[in-house]
């Protein structure tokens, strides 16, 4: 059986391929770049931020429930104090769309991520079109050769990047091209994602195994498995400098405190790295 991931990523370039056919990345690159650009990406002075994220469903969870509406649940991370709203588009796993991160950047003024399986250079310039102001590329799904044109893609689309990783390898790759797309100009972000790929469960402890292991000088984003206050506190302490909360923000019924407190307890436990 053919794992998650490249049963993902296979759609994924079956989607962009399709819509490569209805309009031309010429004609696309034209509508991304007639609208204002994107806020950019502003970290606080206290070492620690959240990414708050909108999804509908998770293959691991199922249907999450949202009776706030992408645009007022956007509204109410920021005013918890999110720095970046991350938006899942990807269609068939976990029903999202261009539509949820259009609706999304409407409402807020801080950037907005897409999330998503991307593999074409294509999504990046669709995303901009649709008002992100980063994209999640996971490395695990792009060679070094697609890798380099994603990151060619984001620089001139001036979009940031959160590069996923889920292991040492991954995370020596971010760390060997987060130089180059500094010399692009791209503000970059190195993500670990602690879902097992295989069986879509959470590991949190490889958030904590990795941390020796983020590139030095990138703020590092812990990823998936953080449901409370303490998680954050101790993925401060660990050294990553932000964390992306999806499932726990989309189930709680005060998404805004929620935030607030994650931020909280996140600046409680940076503050000796951050001195």
């Amino acid at each position: 059986m053919r794992d998650f991931l490249t049963q993902m990523a296979d759609r994924s370039a079956d989607r962009a391929a399709g819509l490569r056919r209805k309009e031309s990345e010429a004609a696309l690159a034209r509508r991304a770049f007639a609208s204002a650009p994107p806020p950019p990406l502003v970290l606080s002075d206290k070492c620690f931020d959240v990414i708050a994220e909108i999804k509908r469903r998770s293959p691991a969870d199922g249907l999450l429930a949202d009776g706030l509406g992408v645009g007022r649940r956007a509204t109410a991370y920021v005013e918890g104090g999110a720095v970046m709203i991350s938006v899942v588009t990807e269609p068939s796993a976990f029903r999202g769309s261009l539509s949820d991160l259009e609706e999304a950047a409407r409402a807020v003024r801080v950037p907005v991520m897409r999330k998503d399986f991307l593999v074409d250079p294509y999504q990046v310039l669709q995303a901009r079109a649709a008002g992100a102001g980063a994209v999640l590329l996971i490395l695990r799904l792009l060679d070094d050769a697609r890798l380099s044109e994603m990151l060619d893609a984001a620089g001139q689309a001036g979009l940031a990047v959160l590069l996923e990783a889920f292991d040492a390898h991954d995370l020596a790759r971010a760390g060997a091209v987060t130089p180059v797309a500094d010399k692009i100009g791209i503000p970059i972000l190195v993500g670990v994602n602690a879902r097992d790929l295989d069986t879509l469960n959470v590991d949190a402890t490889r958030l904590g195994a990795l941390a020796d292991a983020l590139p030095p000088g990138v703020p590092a984003v812990a990823e998936s498995g953080i449901r409370t206050a303490q998680d954050a506190g101790q993925l401060a302490e660990h050294g990553y400098r932000l964390a992306l909360v999806g499932s726990a923000l989309m189930r709680t019924p005060n998404p805004t405190g929620l935030v607030q407190d994650l931020v909280r307890a996140g600046r409680e436990g940076a503050k000796e790295l951050c001195a």
